[in-house]
Formats: structure tokens, C-alpha cells, sequence
């Protein structure tokens, strides 16, 4: 039975991989910060509280042939541009740590699992494929770059197994608000709680949003037919703007008597206006597309909150 290791496995993403992994048969062990994980995690799926920064850590998970998935970041772009200085500092030489260890472990493969709303940065094209420019425009999307390169150069230079995928703006039923991301779980959040939503330009950014479900299965696809040193998106291809967000959450809320309520804001420096990913390059090596519509995406979001809030 084939070792799967994912660093970072207790987080919103990370709970779906685990879940799909182990329902295909893989050993699946989840390394998190915390000393028990924040959520429930799949049966049989095994917790190890420990920093993946620390190598004696690393050394009591990894064993040769294993398969490893980090998705472990300690920032969100906002938090990052805030402090651009521990953004570097908490994520840089923790994976830098990660991609020697996986180097001398021998592992069989390694996903790093970096950000295709935050790598490429401003762009005159209507989507982005993975030979696009990268000219990130925040810290968040500067380490996550750097830790791309790192890992090139390991796969170059060591022979390291590593594929990078880029996902698009991952939403879904678990995402929590608050945290400076996630405009689909902060939007039905603070319509069920009475509260206007924010929106940084006249109709906000337009973004590929892609429900976490296909997300998780876009990494997976990754891992099981990705060729090493290479970078594959995970997105739907398609652009939403926070606007038309609220125009497919409208019908929704009024069904349930709810008001939605928004006012524009000046635009941050740091949102990038559009980012629309291409993913045929995944498409072509795995088969893999995306299975959940955001209308759907939304609706089932809309549906767990309003149980969440109905207890």
C-alpha cells in the first residue's frame, strides 16, 4: 500500500485530498501544526501534530517511495502584505527544509501545491496557462513562486520528484470567513448575519472560482499522472466577478427572506483585477476536469451555512 503524506492535510483543501486519497487505498497520514486536528478527518486517516519545518519531524514521516502533497502556507495574501517579513520567514525555509529532506528520503513524488490566483499577477489575456508571465503582486504569491523555483531546482539538480500545480480560487461548504480569503464564504456569511459585503472596485475581481471538491481532485490527478518538473493548473476555465457572485446568491437568499446588500469600495493594490486559469494541460495529461458548476457550488454552500446558523 503506497504512503501518502500531506503536510498541511487538516485544512480546508487538504480534508478533501486526504478523503479521496484514502478512498483510493493509499495509507494516508496528515502532519498539521496543531496537536489535534481543527476539523474531523476521514476514517482512517492518521494525524501526526509536528512543523513540517522541522527536520527530525520530517525524518519519522518520510520513507522512500512515499508520496507527498504540502499544502502548508501560514499566510493569506492579505496577512502577507501586512507582513511581508514573517510571510517569508514561516514559509520560505520550512519548504526549502521539505524539498531536501524529500531529496534524501527518496520519496516517489512530491506535490507542491502552490497558487494560480496569486502567481501570475496583472495580464491583458483573458486566461492564464502555465507559461504566462509570473509578476505576483503580493508577498503571498512571492513565496509561493519562490518555493516553485526551489522546487524546479531540486528536480533539476537531485533528481527530485516534484510537480507543481497552481489551483484557481478554491471555494466550498467547510470554507470558513474571516480570514481574508474566500469571497463566496465571506459573501453568504455576512448575508446570513444582515451584514453589506464589500466590494473593491465597481463589480469586484473576477475570478475562476472552483469548488473544493474539484480542486482536491485536480491535485490528485496531479499526483497520479503529472510529469516531474512540470506545472499544472486546477481551474474551470471560467471568470466570475464578486457581482455576479451576488447575482447567483440573490434568488437564493430572497427564497429564505434574506436581503443581499453589498457597497463598492476603492480597489486594493494587492487584488489583481481578473485571473482566469487554463487547465487543458492538466486536462490532456490526466483527463481530469471539473465536475461541480459554481451555481450548484453556491447553492450547496448557501444550504450548509444556513444549517450552521439554523442550530
Amino acid at each position: 500500500m503506497t504512503k501518502s503524506i500531506i503536510i498541511g492535510g487538516g485544512g480546508f483543501i487538504g480534508r478533501q485530498v486526504a478523503g479521496l486519497l484514502s478512498l483510493l487505498g493509499r495509507e494516508v497520514h496528515v502532519l498539521g501544526r496543531l496537536s489535534v486536528p481543527a476539523h474531523p478527518l476521514t476514517a482512517g486517516v492518521t494525524y501526526h501534530a509536528g512543523d513540517y519545518g522541522d527536520r527530525n519531524c520530517l525524518r519519522t514521516l518520510l520513507k522512500p517511495g512515499c508520496e507527498v502533497i504540502n499544502l502548508a502556507h501560514s499566510t493569506v495574501p492579505k496577512t502577507s502584505y501586512d507582513d511581508p517579513l514573517h510571510d517569508l520567514l514561516s514559509n520560505l525555509p520550512a519548504n526549502v527544509a521539505l524539498l531536501e529532506e524529500c531529496a534524501s528520503c527518496d520519496v516517489g513524488k512530491l506535490v507542491i501545491v502552490s497558487s494560480g490566483g496569486t502567481v501570475y499577477g496583472p495580464s491583458g489575456t483573458p486566461t492564464l496557462d502555465e507559461g504566462s508571465p509570473t509578476m505576483p503582486v503580493s508577498p503571498y504569491g512571492i513565496s509561493k513562486l519562490a518555493t516553485e523555483f526551489y522546487a524546479r531546482m531540486f528536480h533539476r539538480n537531485n533528481d527530485l520528484p516534484a510537480v507543481v500545480v497552481r489551483p484557481a480560487n478554491a471555494y466550498g461548504e467547510s470554507q470558513l470567513s474571516g480570514r481574508g480569503q474566500g469571497f463566496i464564504a465571506e459573501a453568504v456569511d455576512a448575508i446570513l448575519q444582515g451584514r453589506e459585503i464589500l466590494i473593491y472596485g465597481e463589480r469586484g475581481t473576477v475570478r475562476d472560482y472552483i469548488h473544493v471538491s474539484d480542486v482536491a481532485s485536480g491535485i490528485v490527478a496531479a499526483l497520479e499522472h503529472g510529469r516531474c518538473g512540470c506545472v499544472y493548473n486546477v481551474s474551470t476555465g471560467n471568470g466570475t466577478s464578486n457581482l455576479d457572485v451576488l447575482e447567483l446568491l440573490r434568488p437564493i437568499a430572497g427564497a429564505a427572506g434574506r436581503e443581499v446588500r453589498h457597497r463598492i469600495a476603492e480597489p486594493r493594490v494587492f487584488d489583481v483585477e481578473r485571473n482566469v486559469l487554463d487547465n487543458s494541460r492538466l486536462r490532456k495529461a490526466s483527463g481530469w476536469c471539473p465536475q461541480v458548476a459554481l451555481g450548484e457550488g453556491i447553492r450547496r454552500v448557501w444550504e450548509s451555512k444556513l444549517r450552521m446558523a439554523d442550530r
